[in-house]
């Protein structure tokens, strides 16, 4: 890697933090240029502008997220094995020392940040990245399928929604309501989940 590339996986890897406690438009060039003790024209020299900025910070989160849950899941035998280790992973987001996110998951935050967006780079790229993280599961689900292990009229899609839906519902009692019972009942609902659609 050079120093360049180093100099702007540092970048990102702050702006990233930042960004889990503020939102995409809370950092700013002048904000990370203080932080990283550069100045604003070399650090806008890496992004050009606020929005490549943005796209950058959640095109290097979607990066980190693949690389500390789905790879992990995806070298695990398929169907139930591979959605444990994804669902385990995922409740676990957020907390790698690597790529730690003091405001809790910046996907859902940036969901929230830009639903009622207008069109536009930063929006597409994150409706892009959870389209991305609902086709993974998907995939998941109907290899468990093929498999045996799963009903073969599974909706593999409403398993995605619902899987999705415990993971909101996970992050809202653990980071709001601090409701030290938030993993355990995430793994229950998700055991649920699971008996739903066995063989």
């Amino acid at each position: 890697m050079s120093k360049g590339d180093e100099t702007r996986d540092s970048v990102l890897r702050v702006a990233l933090a930042q960004s889990s406690r503020v939102g995409l438009r809370g950092i700013t060039i002048g904000g990370l240029a203080e932080a990283m003790e550069m100045s604003k024209s070399g650090l806008f020299a890496h992004f050009g502008s606020k929005e490549g900025l943005q796209t950058a910070v959640m095109d290097y989160a979607a990066d980190a997220f693949t690389q500390l849950v789905i790879r992990p899941a995806l070298k695990e035998p398929r169907g139930e094995p591979r959605l444990r280790t994804l669902f385990d992973r995922w409740l676990g987001w957020g907390g790698y020392a690597d790529y730690a996110l003091p405001g809790g998951c910046i996907f859902i935050s940036v969901a929230s940040e830009y639903d009622d967006e207008p069109e536009g780079p930063v929006r597409t790229k994150v409706v892009q990245i959870e389209r991305d993280l609902l086709d993974t599961i998907e995939t998941i689900v109907r290899g468990g399928v093929t498999e045996g292990q799963f009903r073969e009229s599974t909706d593999a899609a409403a398993f995605a929604h619902d899987l999705l839906a415990i993971m909101l519902g996970y992050a809202f009692s653990a980071r709001l309501l601090h409701d030290p019972a938030a993993p355990a009942r995430a793994q229950d609902a998700f055991d649920r989940l699971l008996d739903h659609i066995r063989s």
